[in-house]
């Protein structure tokens, strides 16, 4: 493993530590990924708060459902540093549908997600502060498979941390 920033890895609704984006995260950067019963929001936000605490990652990632975490984290102050949303699905679960202002937030979406529909992510984008929300469309799909095979998804990654003071 490469030195990096440190990452907290929030899976979505069929991932796992085990999944393709967590291992390529723990391949490359210090990760952290928690596994969750994601029958239960509020547990899930908890158990991402008690790792925040534990690991102090660099950066929060959250992927579809973990996503919708990311947010509501963001939200209730438990994390306040650089985050990266994997086609977010704070829409599709009920939750929060904006961001905090103040927030350096990067959000990638596949525009052939097929699960979330990228004006989920679009409507998200315009809100927050303006400069320090990112947009970034890419022609992939729901689990971003292409993204992560060629690397994209870790040189981001990597882009984020770097580009937050």
């Amino acid at each position: 493993m490469a030195a990096g920033p440190r990452v907290q890895f929030i899976h979505g609704l069929e991932g796992s530590p085990q999944g393709a984006k967590a291992r390529l995260f723990a391949r490359h950067v210090p990760t952290s990924t928690p596994a969750m019963d994601t029958k239960d929001f509020e547990a899930c936000v908890r158990l991402q708060e008690a790792e925040i605490g534990a690991f102090r990652p660099d950066v929060l990632i959250g992927s579809s459902f973990g996503g919708a975490v990311a947010v509501e984290l963001l939200h209730r102050g438990a994390w306040t540093g650089p985050t990266l949303l994997l086609a977010q699905a704070a829409f599709r679960i009920g939750t929060r549908t904006s961001l905090p202002t103040g927030r350096v937030v990067w959000i990638v979406h596949g525009t052939n997600d097929e699960v979330v529909d990228v004006d989920d992510s679009r409507r998200l984008a315009q809100t927050g502060t303006p400069g320090l929300v990112r947009l970034v469309e890419v022609d992939d799909d729901h689990s971003l498979h292409a993204m992560v095979a060629d690397g994209r998804l870790i040189d981001l990654v990597r882009d984020l941390a770097r580009a937050t003071p």
